[in-house]
């Protein structure tokens, strides 16, 4: 029988060593969040917190302990948009990234 990786296991694997991958596994995390999935989006950041900086250090850095940011960012988390933006910001100057919001035709 084959040995498998979960999928969590690849994804954080692959970020470790491909920084662009990063880069666009947080863009698609805020971009899911914003088009409304915003369960999808918390799961994807979630892997990308995993991935790269991981909650402890989060939450050093933006003041929030860790354990709140796991709920947070869990199933049945309802960050508060304070808390949300804050680690969006962090994330991004961690990632060496911006981004902007711009209107788009439907």
């Amino acid at each position: 029988m084959a040995v498998t990786k979960s999928f969590r296991d690849l994804v954080q694997s692959r970020v470790a060593r491909d920084p662009d991958f990063a880069a666009e596994l947080l863009r698609e995390g805020v971009d899911t969040m914003l088009a409304g999935d915003v369960d999808t989006g918390k799961s994807i950041l979630r892997d990308y917190i995993k991935a790269t900086i991981g909650f402890e250090k989060l939450g050093e850095a933006t003041a929030t302990p860790a354990k709140s940011l796991i709920r947070m960012f869990g199933p049945r988390g309802n960050p508060q948009a304070r808390n949300l933006f804050g680690v969006i910001s962090y994330l991004q100057k961690q990632a060496g990234v911006a981004f902007h919001v711009a209107a788009a035709p439907l």
